[in-house]
């Protein structure tokens, strides 16, 4: 051998040495930018494709999924129940002012049937509904409890915007009239009313049924007045159907769980206490509410049920509403 070949061996790399020397330029490259883009792409095109096939292999669970994501169903909920809430309390000093005794006592019995409130929970919320004094009543006038359910709308519209969210309606091609906010509140508060005497009246077991008779009827006609009838009917009862359930399970966990929490919260911190648990429970109901409009979308705009319910084609998203 000659000398010159055995220069050109001992230039030549070995194979062991070769990944040794790649080493240090692969732990370099880490550090680069351009090397956690190439990354983050190939991640994302590999989503991509994984959407793509369960798109195609399971077409209900990933329109689901989307719509929920679409809809933010935990934004939404927690709008609709801090709105619910913030309703509530000058509503009660509203029934309580100028509700007829009758009235007022059967919505505080409504109320705790609704809630099965026993012991000191009750007994704040019959003092909740007593009548204020002479002067307070004339300080807040007949214009101030116009001014309180006006402002109760607000419910109304937070609940309009879920089921236009629910159904992929544009923003700009959904027009309702006011009354329709107001006719919902007065509707929903008379249903509170009747869902506490039928209890009374009905039973345990016969009330359950026609309670969630009357949630899906109402579910039913939420939908309907607040989408200013834009779906038909038809296509908006499988989320009726699915909202009414999930609600009425969840009326049924509230006679064991919030009397037990709110008297509780009463004893441990006092109406800071019953503050923080209502409106814990209220975002379960609402969350409840949002995914069940949301489900019943889904299923309504599906092949199967679409043509014959008559429900519209869901939209793409580039159509989709802000």
């Amino acid at each position: 051998m000659s000398s010159g070949e055995g220069t050109e061996e001992q230039r030549r790399p070995s194979p062991a040495a070769g990944p040794a020397g790649r080493a240090p330029r692969r732990a370099t490259a880490v550090f680069r930018a351009s090397w956690w883009r190439e990354r983050l792409a190939r991640l994302t095109a590999w989503l991509r494709v994984v959407h793509a096939r369960l798109e195609t292999r399971f077409p209900v669970i990933t329109a689901l999924v989307d719509r929920v994501v679409s809809v933010n169903i935990f934004d939404s909920a927690t709008r609709i129940a801090a709105q619910c809430f913030l309703t509530a309390v000058p509503l009660l000093l509203v029934v309580g002012a100028y509700a007829p005794p009758a009235l007022r006592d059967q919505v505080t019995e409504s109320v705790s049937d609704v809630f099965g409130l026993t012991g000191q929970a009750k007994a704040e919320l019959h003092a909740a509904f007593q009548p204020p004094p002479e002067d307070l009543k004339q300080a807040t006038g007949v214009v101030g409890g116009l001014m309180v359910i006006l402002s109760a709308t607000a419910v109304s519209r937070a609940v309009q915007r879920l089921c236009r969210r629910a159904w992929q309606l544009p923003r700009a091609g959904l027009s309702v009239a006011p009354w329709r906010w107001l006719a919902w509140i007065v509707l929903w508060l008379g249903a509170l009313v009747a869902q506490g005497w039928l209890g009374s009246v009905l039973g345990v077991a016969l009330g359950f049924v026609v309670t969630l008779l009357i949630e899906t009827a109402l579910w039913w006609w939420t939908q309907h007045l607040l989408l200013g009838g834009v779906i038909r009917w038809a296509p908006l009862l499988p989320g009726a159907l699915i909202t009414a359930a999930a609600v009425s399970g969840l009326s049924v966990t509230a006679h064991f769980y919030m009397p037990r929490a709110l008297n509780r919260a009463l004893e441990a911190y006092g109406s800071a206490g019953s503050v923080f648990v209502l409106l814990s429970w209220l975002i379960v109901i609402c969350v409840a509410v949002a995914l069940g409009l949301s489900v019943g979308a889904v299923l309504s705009q599906e092949t199967a049920l679409r043509h014959r319910l008559g429900s519209p084609a869901p939209s793409s998203p580039a159509a989709k509403g802000p």
